[in-house]
């Protein structure tokens, strides 16, 4: 997998509206759990707004892993990021979901009819019945190297995420980190680098055991290197990064020659505005009920990783549990007076007729 595909577009962009835009449900958060969501809505007849605050859909898998493969999307054995963002853009196509992207959700507040206010931070404005937070871990940032005027570099030689390997294809790399990113990144360019540096502050990992060992058998192989330590200083020529200085826990300082430098020091997450709604959060994430997965406020239901209640699992799959329940929960807001039935997409002609697919004949 050395090159990825250009980033998914929405299959519907936000129109400039003049007044608020009057709508039974806003999906704060365009990744795997939110696409989701607005499928499950869409089954019950539910239209639904995503807002984002990335320039494009995919979430974290887009933005940060892209090419990562995974391997527990039930009945898939592998695919990428990006594959499963394509997968959920096509399911979801029925539903004509509108979504308004590069920005975030600023003010949320009760209107006296029950409904919601809310609005971005682009000015756009809604009235909803009804939110569903599906924000990941809110608005995150990689962390940052710590280094004086390093981060003149940034996105020349210096990068927190890849997302086009090739470009690394050749060059003299040094990447840092003990965490899974890190190791992955340095096993997937070995063979196709010049030349990759490990650096990492201490002997221990974060990472999966079987890639410290398979990075350490390379090491052994002189493949590549690890070297125990931290960056404190760097060096340039003709006005580019030429050397980092690399102190180790001898307090020895050392200098490595690199053309390009990878630091995966894991993501700052942010609640961001979502913590002034009034949610009640429990370390930096809304707690939920386990029935509806709907938060204190009635009508504001959490999904994802963005939750919290006893025995959760930050999976992606536990997600689309998350948000087929909360669809049910969010629908005697939307539908106060009808009983809504449950029904299969296997067998039902109407969800066949929602999904424009044909009902099957069986003999």
């Amino acid at each position: 997998m050395d090159t990825i595909s250009a980033p998914v577009l929405p299959p519907k962009a936000a129109a400039a509206s003049p007044g608020p835009i009057e709508t039974d449900a806003v999906v704060v958060g365009a990744g795997p759990v939110g696409l989701f969501q607005v499928f499950e809505l869409g089954l019950l007849e539910i239209k639904a707004h995503v807002v984002d605050s990335l320039p494009a859909v995919g979430g974290q898998c887009v933005e940060l892993y892209p090419d990562k493969p995974i391997y527990d999307i039930p009945a898939v054995p592998i695919c990428t990021g990006q594959e499963l963002t394509d997968s959920l853009l096509k399911q979801i196509e029925p539903f004509g979901a509108t979504f308004h992207l590069n920005q975030e959700v600023s003010l949320v507040e009760r209107r006296d009819d029950g409904r919601f206010n809310l609005e971005t931070s682009l000015g756009t404005r809604f009235i909803t019945k009804t939110i569903f937070v599906a924000a990941g871990v809110g608005s995150f940032q990689p962390r940052t190297i710590k280094v004086d005027g390093i981060d003149q570099f940034e996105g020349k030689q210096l990068f927190y995420r890849v997302k086009d390997a090739s470009r690394f294809h050749g060059k003299n790399l040094v990447i840092c980190g003990g965490g899974d990113s890190a190791l992955d990144w340095a096993l997937d360019l070995v063979g196709k680098a010049e030349s990759i540096v490990l650096l990492h502050r201490r002997e221990e990992f974060r990472a999966a055991p079987a890639s410290v060992a398979k990075m350490k058998q390379l090491c052994d192989d002189y493949q590549m290197q690890f070297v125990v330590g931290q960056v404190t200083g760097f060096e340039t020529r003709e006005e580019r990064l030429s050397e980092i200085k690399v102190t180790g826990p001898d307090g020895v300082t050392r200098r490595l020659p690199l053309d390009q430098l990878l630091v995966f020091f894991g993501l700052s997450p942010k609640l961001g505005p979502i913590a002034e709604w009034g949610l009640e959060i429990e370390r930096k994430q809304l707690k939920v009920d386990t029935e509806k997965f709907e938060t204190n406020v009635p009508g504001i239901f959490a999904v994802g990783d963005i939750n919290t209640y006893p025995g959760k699992k930050k999976l992606i799959l536990s997600g689309f549990h998350e948000a087929a329940l909360a669809a049910f929960g969010a629908a005697r807001y939307i539908f106060p007076d009808k009983k809504i039935h449950m029904q299969y997409t296997t067998t039902s002609p109407k969800l066949h007729k929602i999904l424009g697919v044909e009902t099957p004949v069986f003999d």
